[in-house]
């Protein structure tokens, strides 16, 4: 940090105030707040951050922040690692997260999809990790091809980015093709209903069904699957030289999670820690940012489930406890949710049929129309207590979109 020029060290030193007011005022971790008073004093700051550390950008529609964990947690063994733990992923959060950890020689940032161009320019980031593409908050996000093409041209023009992509999806395959060197990763894609045309031409692309790794190829052009390096197969890794790596350990439950896996796997074998080194330190990661822990409340045990998206209610429901165990949706529409519901009609929620649903949030009664069309059972509530009480006491599940996820976090306990 010596080595800043002054302005900067100026620039570190009160954006770390803001960030301790933050916190001290009750407003969250001061990710924001501290980032964005440093860059508006040296808007160079990220830059001049990241010189002479090994950067790995980490981004998709659904499992950014797990996945960013996951790496976090592997490449421990390397040495102090400087992350953005909770979701800060736009570049006042890397700001923040780099200034914390000051003699870090490693970095793993979590990246929003729009912003991984400009990041990786003022970076030069070493490693770009890139998972699923979806649509996600249509309302002030861009159409998610747009996404892809922006990808394509900020690799074109990175050549000292290594690329590690799952090329199951093909719009993340497209998106990434314009590399100079990638490793492609087979780690299944489970929604795939942004991805029936072929990016490059247009035309219908031709899929195999499956679970995991399906083969997929366009009928009008010659764009297709690459040839996997790494392979997620039937709940085991397998690397390049064929050899297979249970995931048994990794206590994140649900198929989504294997996949996220899989891709740390690839990641932090760029930077020489080998699966057998890796997979342990997986298995210490339980939870993210309150994903997946459990509260207390009203003598029942709470597991809260984060769903932002089609894609992310559909890995949301893989998790579920079986039928006839009660669930607790709740549903809100303020900025960082995305104003607009009609994505709601996207989610298959016919699969809730035949256990009991309570719902709640800001936007339940949209949320109950579209149970209503889909004969799903269901009590609106208009707050998450009276679902609490209703239930037996035992354990019952929470999905909630992005605020409600936080303000029932916020009031049963912050635990991560």
């Amino acid at each position: 940090m010596s080595d800043l020029p002054l302005r900067s060290q100026l620039a570190v030193a009160l954006g770390r105030t803001a960030a301790k007011m933050s916190r001290m005022a009750g407003k969250g971790d001061g990710s924001v707040i501290g980032g964005k008073v440093g860059l508006k004093l040296d808007p160079e700051l990220l830059t001049r951050l990241s010189r002479d550390r090994k950067l790995v950008l980490v981004s998709a529609t659904n499992g950014k922040t797990t996945t960013t964990r996951l790496i976090t947690s592997a490449m421990t063994p390397l040495g102090e690692v400087a992350t953005n733990a909770f979701g800060a992923n736009m570049p006042t959060g890397h700001v923040s997260a780099l200034a914390s950890a000051p003699d870090a020689k490693y970095g793993v940032l979590e990246c929003d999809e729009k912003y991984v161009p400009a990041v990786l320019r003022e970076t030069g980031a070493n490693v770009v990790a890139l998972m699923n593409l979806s649509r996600d908050q249509m309302d002030r996000a861009a159409e998610i091809w747009l996404l892809a093409g922006k990808w394509r041209k900020a690799l074109a023009d990175a050549p000292q980015a290594h690329v590690v992509a799952n090329c199951d999806d093909p719009l993340v395959t497209w998106g990434a093709a314009t590399a100079k060197s990638v490793t492609w990763v087979a780690a299944g894609q489970h929604w795939r209903e942004d991805s029936w045309c072929c990016p490059e031409c247009g035309g219908p692309l031709d899929r195999q069904e499956g679970e995991e790794n399906s083969d997929w190829a366009c009928r009008q052009c010659h764009f297709r699957r690459p040839r996997p390096d790494w392979v997620l197969h039937n709940g085991a890794v397998y690397d390049p030289h064929g050899r297979a790596f249970p995931l048994d350990a990794v206590q994140l439950p649900g198929r989504a999670n294997r996949s996220n896996a899989a891709v740390a796997l690839a990641v932090v074998a760029q930077f020489g820690v080998p699966p057998e080194q890796a997979l342990p330190l997986l298995a210490t990661v339980k939870s993210v940012a309150g994903r997946y822990t459990t509260v207390e409340a009203q003598g029942r045990t709470l597991r809260l489930l984060l769903a932002k998206n089609p894609a992310g209610w559909l890995e949301a429901f893989d998790v579920l406890r079986p039928a006839p165990s009660p669930l607790i949706l709740s549903i809100n529409a303020q900025g960082p949710d995305g104003r607009d519901t009609s994505w709601l009609w996207d989610v298959d929620f016919r699969l809730l049929r035949g256990r009991p649903v309570w719902v709640t949030g800001e936007r339940r009664i949209d949320l109950a129309a579209r149970l209503e069309a889909a004969e799903v059972g269901f009590t609106v509530v208009d707050d998450v207590e009276r679902a609490i009480v209703a239930v037996q006491p035992g354990h019952l599940d929470v999905i909630a979109n992005y605020t409600a996820f936080q303000n029932i976090r916020t009031r049963y306990g912050r635990v991560v």
